[in-house]
């Protein structure tokens, strides 16, 4: 087993001290020869990854297969969401060499299947889509064998600029609900629920293969998380991922309960009799979980 950095070891130990975490949570932090060379490939272009800035803790296991889910359009994102480490604030002015870089380090890594979000730019007209098409051009260009996978934000609803994203046929469109229509107000102040859900209707409209993914444990009943299920298969949502809630700093929503692994296989099977195409469901899924093994069950 490799060495693990002092502050890598830091972030992961202040969010367990908060709350004990239940048996099944374990991650094993482990750096191999896979994990050393996706971080220089980042460092070296100076691009940011989700894995980092949302504190996943799946990272270990991803970076060391040689995955991970870059982020666009810089770190500081316009909204706070009660339940996202990404740092909130005024975003710098627009990397227009950032697709470039990201095109290049999916090149180094060799990946088969790239992920791309971002974080919301309520600033911009158009809120990034640009970028987001320009870095699924130059990916489709230069790797024409990579397949590509988009969790874009709502764009305030905005159809122009989903539109201006889907003409660079990313074969996913992810868009993730988060939470149960209740909740919005309280954890995600800045959305609405009826905007991310006709955008996902608009965006399956315009002939995209659609996923979008929920978090458990902010509170919500076992109800509430069905009602959000029936409500995206209305609108023919093609992928699900539902994961266990962990909170990331002491500034963020504390955790309201932790579901047993036995529930989310519930969750999942009912899923998949709604007629949702691939579910992962389970205590560490996060939304670019295993992406690419969902891809291949899904488009042709």
């Amino acid at each position: 087993m490799s060495f693990v950095p002092t502050h890598e070891i830091s972030r992961i130990s202040s969010r367990t001290e908060r709350q004990r975490l239940p048996d099944w949570f374990k991650v094993k932090l482990r750096q191999g020869p896979d994990y050393r060379d996706i971080r220089n490939i980042i460092d070296e272009r100076g691009l940011h990854t989700i894995c980092e800035e949302a504190r996943c803790p799946n990272m270990w296991e991803c970076w060391n297969n040689r995955t991970a889910t870059f982020l666009i359009l810089g770190d500081i994102c316009t909204r706070r969401c009660h339940y996202c480490s990404v740092e909130t604030g005024r975003p710098t002015s627009l990397d227009l060499d950032e697709p470039q870089r990201v095109a290049e380090a999916v090149e180094a890594m060799a990946l088969r299947h790239a992920v791309i979000t971002s974080v919301n730019r309520d600033e911009l007209e158009d809120g990034g889509a640009s970028l987001f098409a320009e870095t699924i051009r130059l990916i489709h260009e230069n790797i024409p064998t990579c397949g590509i996978e988009v969790l874009i934000p709502d764009f305030q609803g905005n159809e122009s600029a989903l539109r201006t994203v889907l003409e660079e046929k990313p074969d996913i469109l992810n868009h993730n609900i988060e939470t149960v229509p209740r909740l919005f107000p309280s954890i995600r102040p800045q959305g609405k629920y009826a905007r991310s859900i006709q955008l996902l209707k608009q965006a399956k409209q315009l002939g995209a293969t659609t996923k979008s993914g929920l978090i458990a444990g902010l509170g919500e009943t076992t109800d509430e998380i069905r009602e959000v299920m029936h409500d995206l298969r209305s609108v023919d949502c093609d992928i699900l991922t539902l994961g266990q809630y962990l909170q990331p700093t002491k500034a963020h929503m504390p955790v309201a309960r932790f579901y047993h692994p036995n529930e989310f296989e519930a969750f999942k099977k009912e899923a998949q009799a709604l007629g949702f195409k691939h579910v992962e469901s389970g205590p560490l899924v996060r939304s670019s979980y295993h992406a690419e093994e969902q891809t291949a069950t899904v488009v042709p």
